[in-house]
């Protein structure tokens, strides 16, 4: 239980610079006491004791912001950055090093009762206000930018934005997620039409401009073979 604390306030010290010590993070960080108490609440849901784990996992909701589902797996070192409005659900798994920002939703898509939540590896960063959902697999280094709705499986290391969330970088190096610096591939494509279509009309200018060079040369050339025009030419 102390390693687990030690390493949950080190994944805080380590991914906000804005914790200043180790009791400042134990004292004033709402995602660190939701993890504290869903450590408590998850062992008494292995225990067999559903109803008293909900009732724990209850009460941090109301007290942390956090809503995490008593039978969700979390490793040791995960970092939950502000945490209001974050939902994890019952069958989610998120491996150590992972960083998720506020109102992350970590979502089922089935009724039945199986795996239906996401699986985070290791160092997953998910961007404020992404869902993830279904029993979809992230891999290890995957970013999530923010507002992002992802609905499928996401390859090691790649980058997803847009809903639904669309892979735009792959196997990049795990780093923070700049939020401010995240591509957008539908703008990206809408440029690219945007360009082809200039580059088309600047050809279509072009053709007729030479064609009624043309048509103008034929025209001339025909009115210089008409007799009557070299009649009057002449006299």
């Amino acid at each position: 239980m102390l390693a687990t604390l030690r390493a949950d306030v080190g994944a805080a010290l380590k991914n906000d610079p804005a914790a200043r010590g180790r009791a400042e993070v134990l004292l004033t960080y709402p995602g660190l006491h939701a993890l504290l108490i869903h450590r408590g609440a998850h062992r008494l849901w292995n225990r067999g004791l559903k109803l008293l784990a909900r009732t724990v996992s209850h009460q941090a909701r109301f007290l942390t912001g956090v809503e995490i589902h008593p039978g969700a797996r979390i490793a040791d070192g995960v970092f939950i950055d502000h945490g209001m409005g974050v939902v994890i659900g019952e069958t989610a798994v998120i491996e150590e090093g992972c960083i998720l920002y506020k109102g992350v939703v970590l979502g089922g898509t089935t009724l039945e009762r199986r795996v239906r939540h996401p699986h985070l590896g290791k160092n997953v960063i998910v961007g404020s206000n992404a869902c993830v959902l279904g029993a979809i697999v992230v891999g290890d280094g995957a970013r999530i930018g923010s507002g992002s709705v992802v609905i499928s499986d996401v390859p090691p290391g790649a980058t997803v934005v847009g809903v639904p969330g669309r892979i735009v970088k792959a196997k990049t190096p795990v780093d923070v997620l700049d939020h401010a610096a995240l591509p957008d591939p539908v703008a990206e494509l809408l440029r690219s039409f945007a360009h082809q279509q200039e580059m088309m009309a600047e050809r279509l200018a072009r053709l007729e401009r030479k064609y009624r060079n043309v048509d103008e040369a034929e025209a001339l050339e025909t009115r210089e073979d008409d007799p009557r025009h070299r009649a009057g030419r002449i006299f």
